[in-house]
């Protein structure tokens, strides 16, 4: 690597200048990627491309932009021939709670999830809230369905809400294609019903009641606790795997029937995952000794109760991210 002279960033108080934007670049990459590991992989390479050049940085545009320009150009190539991320609800019907699982679909099919502290803001209650907002599994999912340009307008004019020029300059195009670009990007979202504006939903007292009352009832498998829990219209997916339910009543003949293994369960809190509540599961180990992992599990809540289920199984890949061991003792 050539010597870097002449700019006063080019020193390790300048590359830790680079860093203090390492968690909002996450966010957008992960918004961009749909995977919080290619998310890092983005922004890593993102820093370090921006530290190579701070000796041709001018000035003209702040440092925050110009590494959000480089973050996306990073993504946009990541996303070159790719098909994109999604939730098993994205690719079909619900299916039958005494029918197949599907296929073990390869890791890059779906959507993965993000610890909040990876990507959240910290400080300003508005700002924690819009960044819980902007992740959510069903807004990244949405996001996912559009081409990686519309994405990437999309996120920059109506989540960081750039102006149309300055997205223009980044993109290297003109304000009237990147205009086109979100009218399309927004019809896109209005079929799916989701917003970047939606709310996240805040976890009051009464639902921190509900989710210690859950964790009681699943772990104890209460089918008739668990009902009084769970919205009728509810849903629960399962990546790697294509299967996902529909309503309360095919998720809890499932838990019953397919997914009767599941019965003796430990669940313990884990860090938040996309602005909402997470757990990790723990079945019963096949040595007879302690519990082995077995899902993250992802809630949605919403009037008092929960609304969708998302149980993440790659235990190996998500566990470690989210602070949770691999194993636990009796």
């Amino acid at each position: 690597m050539p010597d870097v002279e002449a700019s006063p960033l080019t020193t390790t108080s300048g590359f830790g200048e680079l860093e203090q934007h390492r968690r909002e670049l996450t966010a957008h990459c992960y918004r961009m990627l749909g995977s919080p590991f290619e998310a890092e992989d983005a922004v890593q390479d993102t820093l370090l491309r921006a530290w190579r050049s701070l000796d041709r940085f001018e000035g003209r545009a702040a440092l925050r932009s110009w590494l959000y320009r480089i973050a996306t150009n990073v993504c946009l190539d990541m996303l070159k021939g790719r098909e994109h991320r999604a939730l098993p609800m994205d690719l079909g019907g619900a299916w039958s709670p005494d029918g197949p699982i599907g296929d073990q679909l390869p890791e890059v099919t779906w959507i993965e999830p993000v610890p909040d502290g990876l990507v959240v803001a910290d400080g300003d209650p508005a700002a924690v809230a819009e960044s819980r907002e902007t992740i959510r599994l069903a807004f990244v999912a949405a996001l996912q369905r559009l081409p990686p340009r519309q994405r990437a307008v999309l996120i920059l004019c109506e989540v960081l809400r750039w102006k149309a020029t300055e997205v223009a300059e980044l993109l290297e195009t003109s304000v009237a294609s990147v205009n086109s670009a979100l009218q399309r990007a927004r019809a896109t979202l209005d079929a799916s019903d989701i917003r970047p504006s939606d709310p996240a939903p805040s976890l009051e007292g009464s639902d921190r009641e509900l989710l210690a009352r859950y964790l009681e009832a699943f772990e104890r498998y209460d089918m008739d606790a668990l009902t009084s829990l769970i919205h009728e219209d509810a849903t629960q997916s399962m990546p790697p795997y294509e299967l996902w339910l529909s309503g309360r009543d095919d998720i809890l003949s499932w838990w019953v029937g397919q997914g009767a293994g599941c019965r003796g369960s430990r669940v313990i809190p884990a860090i938040a995952a996309n602005g909402s509540p997470a757990f990790g599961q723990y079945k019963p180990s096949e040595t007879g000794k302690g519990y082995d992992p077995w899902a993250l599990q992802v809630l949605e809540i919403s009037n008092g109760r929960i609304g969708e289920f998302t149980f993440f199984l790659d235990t190996n890949a998500v566990f470690p991210l989210f602070g949770l061991p691999l194993h636990l003792d009796a």
